[in-house]
Formats: structure tokens, sequence, C-alpha cells
């Protein structure tokens, strides 16, 4: 990755802000392809931060850090290592030096996330509770610069009177910081406040430093050209975009907005090409959707449960199989170099029925799935109930699973995304090899609706099970009314 370089220049900048849920690598990737010059990813919480482990991801070319749970906490790659600027939660400048330390030499920049006023931030002492303690402001970003080998910044908003904000930019410059992004509100402030591009404007003719300004999405900036009117009314060096970018990363392009078709069709591209996992990818298109998520297109997307089905609304159901193939044989091509990353179990599995078949949810009842199906069938049989063993694959966090049903042992020789999922397709194979029903749809057992009624609790894997609790429901209520005076859990600080 970068080696030792303080290039990263922030005058005349546009700039993709750090946003929940959307600064992540495809969106980051889609900006910098429409124009944008600097792209700050979500803010990540130095505590979790510091659980992960650094993983070079061969398959995907990508660097990933990875929580203790497996799951891609942060995701970068080469095309920009010299223009991602890291953006951290925290209150503490030894765990900031620590996670700068750890991300240093796959980033651009550091920043310090001093202006979300949400409560996940605050309630940690992080973001705009951050502007009530200048002393730990100082200690933080003092501490950075004299310990990262990459520029470090800073995101604020403007206090409740401008000679304190004046003061409060005055000392945060003596750091040595390269450069500040000023939000033009106050903490209590969302984004149906107008900006004040006069506290800004005051701030960049005091500091030597570049500033950037943020916080003009809707009122002021509409089109690229508006970019450029929002830089001159604050005299800022750089500008920061956010609710436009999510509505249409185009913004940043100098012929004008793309077509929203086009511009969700790239995003996607990338979202499958990286793996993104679906549920944040469903959440940004729902962004930028708007008003349009009642229509056909709309309701596809809501009703999509996967990447696949994403893919097949926005009619890239052939791009979808053509990357999944390259991304096996990749992996494929992997493994045969360096076989110990394969992960297969230790055990002799000669005596194991295989098939290559996985659990696809849209092929069964919602209410019926495989294990339910081979459950039901033991307890009729009066066998013990299956054993499922399950490994994960280290090079790729994908599972395989082992069941075991009266001494047999049964396995799907594709791996898959969750332990759930690989757990379906190995009870697929055991029921197909014994020519049982599996729960598609058009051959469900009547015994087994009868039992699911009786017994509700006893499912003991379904596809709701398989559903990540809170990102599942990301588009069941989707943030739409931005510019109408409602608040965003993504920005607007």
């Amino acid at each position: 990755m970068i080696e030792h370089s303080l290039s990263l220049c922030y005058h005349n900048k546009l700039i993709l802000a750090p946003m929940v849920r959307v600064g992540t690598l495809p969106m980051r990737l889609l900006a910098l392809d429409y124009g944008a010059d600097i792209v700050y990813c979500e803010e990540l919480i130095d505590l979790k931060m510091l659980q992960c482990k650094r993983v070079v991801n061969e398959v995907l070319s990508t660097v990933d850090f990875v929580a203790p749970d497996d799951r891609v906490v942060f995701r970068t790659c080469k095309r920009e290592q010299s223009r991602v600027v890291f953006q951290m939660g925290t209150s503490d400048a030894e765990r900031a030096l620590a996670v700068a330390r750890l991300v240093e030499n796959d980033v651009a920049g550091i920043d310090v996330n001093m202006g979300c006023p949400k409560e996940y931030s605050t309630k940690g002492g992080m973001g705009a509770a951050l502007l009530s303690d200048p002393d730990k402001i100082e200690k933080i970003l003092s501490t950075l610069v004299k310990g990262t080998r990459r520029p470090v910044t800073c995101k604020i908003r403007i206090l409740p009177s401008l000679e304190d904000t004046l003061s409060l930019v005055k000392r945060i410059e003596r750091t040595g910081i390269a450069a500040v992004a000023v939000h033009g509100r106050k903490r209590e402030e969302r984004p149906q406040h107008p900006v004040s591009c006069e506290a800004i404007r005051a701030i960049a003719e005091t500091l030597s430093i570049p500033v950037i300004a943020n916080g003009g999405s809707h009122d002021h900036i509409q089109e690229y050209l508006d970019i450029e009117d929002f830089r001159q009314a604050t005299a800022a060096s750089s500008v920061m975009v956010a609710r436009a970018a999510m509505w249409n990363p185009s913004i940043f392009l100098k012929e004008g907005l793309r077509p929203l078709e086009e511009v969700m069709q790239k995003y996607i591209r990338y979202a499958v090409q990286y793996e993104n996992h679906y549920t944040n990818t469903k959440y940004c298109l729902c962004q930028m959707l708007r008003e349009q998520l009642e229509s056909p297109q709309g309701r596809l997307l809501h009703a999509a449960q996967s990447s696949q089905e994403i893919c097949e609304a926005f009619g890239l159901g052939a791009f979808y199989e053509e990357m999944t193939q390259e991304l096996n044989a990749r992996r494929a091509e992997f493994l045969a170099r360096t076989p110990e990353a394969a992960g297969e179990p230790a055990e002799d599995t000669s005596g194991i029925i295989k098939m290559a078949v996985k659990f696809d949810r849209r092929a069964y009842s919602p209410q019926i799935t495989p294990k339910m199906c081979l459950l039901e069938w033991c307890r009729r049989e009066k066998l013990a109930q299956p054993v499922y063993d399950t490994v994960q694959r280290p090079l790729d966090r994908l599972f395989c699973s082992v069941v075991t049903v009266a001494e047999q042992k049964y396995q799907s020789t594709l791996w898959d995304k969750s332990k759930k999922l690989a757990e379906q397709a190995a009870a697929i194979v055991c029921l197909r090899s014994r020519g049982l029903p599996e729960g598609r749809l058009g051959e469900e057992s009547p015994s087994l609706h009868k039992r699911k009624r009786e017994a509700p609790d006893q499912d003991p894997g379904g596809p709701r099970a398989q559903e990540p609790a809170v990102p599942g429901k990301l588009c069941k209520k989707p943030f739409v009314a931005l510019g109408s005076g409602e608040e965003s859990p993504l920005e607007g600080w």
C-alpha cells in the first residue's frame, strides 16, 4: 500500500463526505469515477476497529479489517488508496493513535469525527460531544499528528457563538492538522435548518490551513456548478458533499448528472464485484430512488432478499452470474496454489455423500425449509435429530456443513456465505439422496404445516433466521424525505 506519503492535498478539492451506511467501498469508488478527488469512509468507532485483524483478500484484491465475528468492518482497495480518508469516532488519544497506526498503510489520510450529533456517537464522548472539551480535542489531534505518517484532519460543527467557534478552530490549527472540515450548522440543528455560509467564511478567513465547507446539500448544491458557488459563498478551500452525493454520486461530474438508472446499475456492479452485503447495497439504492420507491422497480428492490435478486431487479442478472463465476474461479485458483487455506474438514471424507447444491430461498415456501423437512422426517422415523458440523474457510470466510443422519454423512460441495445457508444445503443433499421432499414450492408436507402451526418456536433455521436482525429491515421504512424537513440518520453533521 502507500509508503510514507504525506502528499494528500486539501486545496480546491471535491470531497465525498463520511456518511454512515453509505460510505462503503462501492459508493467511494463510484464517487471517484464521477470526479470526486477525495472520498471519506463512514465513521468507524475506535473500539470496534481495535478488535479487527487486517486481512489481505486475494480473491477480491482488497484489504479487509475483519472483526472477531468475521464481519468486514472496513474494506479498501488499491484504486482508492491514495485518495481515501479513514474517519474514526473516538474520545481517547491513545486509542485514536492505535487505530491510525492500524490503517495508515492502507489509507491516504486520518480524520476524527467531531461533529456528529447522533446519540450513538455522543454518548461515548465522541462526535459533537468533543466540541465541549477543547482540551481533549487538542490532545487527540496532537497525538495523531505526532504519531502517524498520514495527514490528520477533523470534521466539526459550529458553536453557538462565532467567537467561541473561532477560538476553537485556532486551537485546532495549532495542533498541526492538515485541514478542518466545517459543517455550517450547530450541534442541535438538522438538515432542514439553513447552513451558515457566513460562519464557514469567517473560519476560512481566520485560518491558514485549508477549510472544507460542508452542509450545502439541497439548499445550495443540486448540480455540479452549485458546488463551486457554495465554495465561493463560504470562501472555503474545498467542498465536502454528503446528501446530494448520496442521492446521485454523479453530482461530481462536470458534464452534469447522469440518469439515475445508469448510476444505480454502476453502483450495483461495484457492490457485487466487492461482495458488499446485500442489505447495505439495498439501503443505498433506496436512498437514491427516494420518491421512486413506489415505482415497479422500487417495489422489486424492496422485495429483494439477496444480491442476486437486487441484480435481477435492475436487469443485471447475467452480470451477477458472470461475476459470481469469476469470483469462484479466483477462489479455486487461489486454493489450488495454497491448499492449506482451504479449511476442509480434517476427517476422512470418503464416506460422505456429496452433491453440488445451494439453498435458494425463492424456490421454497416462506414457512418451510429443508432443515425443517429433514427434522420432521427423522422424528417420524424415530431417528436421532440431524447433527450439523460446520466449518469456515479462512480465505474467504465461506461455510461448508456436513449433516449426519442415521450414521450417514451428507455435504454440499458448494461453499456458502453463512452457516445457516450451508446447513440448509447439507440438508438438501440428505433429502435428495433419500428421495424425500425438501419443501420446494409444490411439494410441501401437510404434516409439516401442522407441526409448524402447533410449535412455531421449533423452526431449526428458517429463512428469517438467516437475515441480520437489524440490517434486514433497513428498507422497510426507507429515509426518503431528506429534503422535506425530516432528519436523516446518515448525515446532517
